[in-house]
């Protein structure tokens, strides 16, 4: 099945649930930020239009560790993994007009006595959205959105644990959407995001990998492309203490390859144990047309999956909020 197929057949499937739960669930002019890169965070059935500003935040920090000695089964004597997971955000409403900016930074970390130390995640995320309400019930909102994301450090491709080529760093690649459109909000667990009206831009500010042509811009230092941009979002409790949120993104260039449909999608399973403590599991599959792989005999774009099981801290920031009186 082509990638593209698998895409029509997740849109389907999302937007069928979005028309589903609009009459099975109460009318709550609820938001939820679309983002590529887009995190959700779900807002509680107070947060209606009596406030103004509400602010707050998030951090996941998870470690496993293992050491051994003379283990008959082999491995590695000693070895750490650490997944860190950071949110802040910022909404503003009033009336028919809303404003929401949002913050993610994912970064990983591992290290062992045989492979050495390096990061295996590192995203970073920063969006901002204006909406205003077009209709009575407050579910279609016209927006304007711009986004951009990168990594804060260096990423390597590893031949062995003294061998390794520096692959992208801070700002190459970096990502930029501007967009503007229709943002459907059927009720408080789902929403669809649509534009055919949309500018990606792509950076390399690092010379030599700019050289190498590794993201599709034939060695120039960034580029823009014109292309139809959607995304859907859905994070509802699935059962007691378990949370289930999925971000689906696709993006087609209108003037190269507008077949070959860019996907990134998440989905995220959160287990609360305690107050501070959980569980955690996420799928992330990634294809972009444009994105040169390395491995054996792979020199060309590929569907990229990360998946990762955790148990850690959970330490949301203290929210806030300015009320307007009614």
């Amino acid at each position: 099945m082509r990638p593209s197929q698998i895409i029509t057949y997740l849109v389907i499937f999302l937007f069928v649930l979005s028309f589903k739960n609009s009459y099975a669930q109460e009318d709550i002019p609820v938001r939820s930020l679309p983002s590529e890169i887009f995190v959700v965070v779900q807002k509680s059935a107070k947060d209606t239009i009596k406030w103004r500003w509400k602010r707050g935040g998030l951090i996941n920090l998870n470690l496993a560790q293992t050491s051994q000695k003379n283990w008959s089964a082999g491995g590695d004597n000693f070895s750490m993994t650490m997944a860190s997971y950071i949110n802040a955000f910022l909404y503003y409403q009033k009336g028919k007009h809303t404003w929401d900016t949002n913050l993610d930074w994912n970064f990983g970390y591992m290290g062992s006595t045989s492979t050495g130390s390096r990061k295996n995640d590192d995203r970073l995320n920063i969006t901002t959205k204006y909406g205003y309400k077009i209709d009575t019930s407050g579910k279609l909102l016209l927006t304007f959105l711009i986004n951009g994301r990168s990594q804060l450090f260096d990423g390597r491709q590893y031949y062995s644990k003294d061998s390794s080529k520096l692959i992208s760093s801070f700002m190459a690649p970096a990502y930029g959407v501007t967009s503007f459109g229709l943002d459907y909000q059927p009720d408080k667990s789902l929403s669809a995001f649509f534009s055919p009206l949309t500018a990606r831009s792509t950076l390399v500010l690092n010379s030599k990998l700019a050289l190498e042509d590794l993201y599709g811009i034939e060695g120039h230092r960034y580029q823009i492309a014109p292309g139809a941009f959607a995304s859907v979002n859905y994070q509802k409790d699935i059962m007691k203490n378990v949370n289930y949120k999925a971000n689906l993104i696709l993006f087609s260039q209108y003037n190269h390859n507008p077949q070959d449909v860019d996907l990134d999608m998440s989905n995220y399973l959160t287990f609360k144990i305690n107050k501070i403590m959980s569980a955690t599991y996420s799928l992330n599959l990634i294809y972009d047309d444009d994105v040169k792989l390395f491995g054996r005999n792979l020199n060309s774009a590929g569907l990229q999956v990360q998946s990762q099981i955790g148990i850690g801290v959970s330490m949301p920031f203290k929210t806030g909020y300015t009320r307007i009186s009614m």
